[in-house]
């Protein structure tokens, strides 16, 4: 194959018609050269990514703090609606639930894996009937998918580690955000302020002011 494009190439320069001759010459060395170039940008890529596994790979992995017990062990340790809305991404009634107008500080954790999710200080009256935040507390414990269902596009919102259907997201929430967040109370657990150092969240205390 390269022997063929040598010969080529010796054709081209032996060509009576120079200015033909140029312009395929500086096409060649053109092409050349952006594959060079594009081949090393993809090198330092891949050497990157590569020295990024390699500093992962140095990281200590502790092991999960929050974990998902078995579905067995949910169906005996968790309430009918609770199952339902975290498991069967169910919706439970507005305005019939535990925590849409609970007012009391403290925090809001997964039912399932106990992940902290939500803080009341960035809980606010919506309206709609369900516990509405506008941001996660810890946005590492959020994930977010598209729903699909019911012929419209929504975004789902569940928890990293327990894997809990929670409610969905929303773009017509107030400042500072914009966001809601519309959440079911059988998918929480809430951790009165004056608990959390009793239930092991201690570190949340400084959010209200508390050591």
């Amino acid at each position: 194959m390269f022997r063929k494009f040598l010969d080529f190439l010796k054709q081209v320069i032996e060509m009576k018609n120079k200015i033909i001759s140029s312009i395929i010459l500086i096409t060649l060395l053109t092409i050349f050269q952006t594959v060079t170039t594009s081949r090393g940008g993809m090198e330092d890529k891949m050497n990157k990514h590569d020295q990024q596994i390699q500093t992962d790979k140095k990281k200590p992995d502790f092991g999960p703090k929050y974990t998902r017990p078995d579905d067995e062990i949910l169906k005996k340790t968790l309430t009918p609606l609770q199952y339902e809305v975290t498991r069967e991404n169910g919706t439970e009634r507005p305005f019939q639930n535990e925590y849409w107008d609970n007012k009391k500080q403290g925090i809001y954790v997964d039912v399932v894996s106990g992940e902290p999710l939500f803080s009341s200080l960035d809980k606010f009256k919506s309206g709609t009937g369900w516990p509405s935040f506008t941001k996660p507390l810890e946005p590492g414990n959020i994930l977010e998918k598209t729903d699909r269902k019911f012929f419209m596009k929504r975004t789902e919102v569940r928890s990293k580690h327990g894997d809990s259907h929670l409610g969905h997201v929303f773009p017509d929430g107030p400042e500072p955000t914009g966001l809601r967040y519309c959440i079911n109370s059988a998918a929480l657990n809430f951790i009165p302020k004056e608990d959390l150092k009793k239930k092991g969240y201690g570190e949340y205390l400084k959010l209200f002011g508390e050591k």
